[in-house]
Formats: structure tokens, sequence, C-alpha cells
């Protein structure tokens, strides 16, 4: 039996998408980002929960650790806010945008099945 993830994966996915367009542009800490942020680690435990159901071990692998990615750069911008985020990763924008490139790539994956 195939789940249905689909409200779940959209809504993980525009908020990764939100938050590195809005971390990328120098945007300031807002409060709603922080409450995106949490919403979306919800979503990506149902999403979690799916794969494991389905019996997917090597997929909720590969989902799990690209959200972690996003995650660690993220993290600082939730918990510091700009300054934060770029004493920490201030070069390494390339790298945060990778990151989402490749959940976008395996949340193709997820949407299959």
């Amino acid at each position: 039996m195939k789940l249905d993830r689909t409200s779940a994966l959209n809504n993980q996915q525009w908020t990764v998408a939100h938050h590195f367009d809005h971390i990328r542009q120098g945007h300031p800490f807002a409060r709603q980002i922080a409450v995106q942020y949490e919403l979306a680690h919800t979503d990506f435990r149902v999403l979690q929960l799916i794969l494991q159901l389905e019996g997917q071990p090597a997929l909720y692998a590969d989902f799990t650790a690209a959200y972690e990615k996003v995650q660690a750069f993220e993290w600082p911008f939730i918990a510091g806010g700009p300054e934060a985020f770029s004493a920490r990763f201030g070069t390494r924008l390339a790298d945060y945008h990778q990151a989402v490139a490749a959940f976008d790539t395996v949340c193709e994956q997820v949407a299959e099945g």
C-alpha cells in the first residue's frame, strides 16, 4: 500500500526552498521562519514514518541524510539569525544551494514511492 505523502512533501519542499531564498537574500530573522521550520520538521517525521511503513530503508536513509544536510544550514539562522548563519556559513552559500538541490532530487524519489 502506498500512503499519501503529497501534502507533507509539498510543504517540506516549499519550506526548504523558501528558507534558502530568505537566507540567501539576507532577510532578517522572522518568527514565521521558526514556525515554518518546526512544521517542516513535523512533515519530515511523517515522511520518515511513511517510508518506514512502506519498507523502504534505502530511501529512508537517503531522505534523512539529505534533510539533515539542509537542516545543518538552516539551524544557525533559526537559532541566531543572519549573523549566526553568516558566521558559520557566510562563504558557503553554494554548498547550501547544493544541499537544497540534492534534497529536491531525493524528494522526487519519495514522491514516486
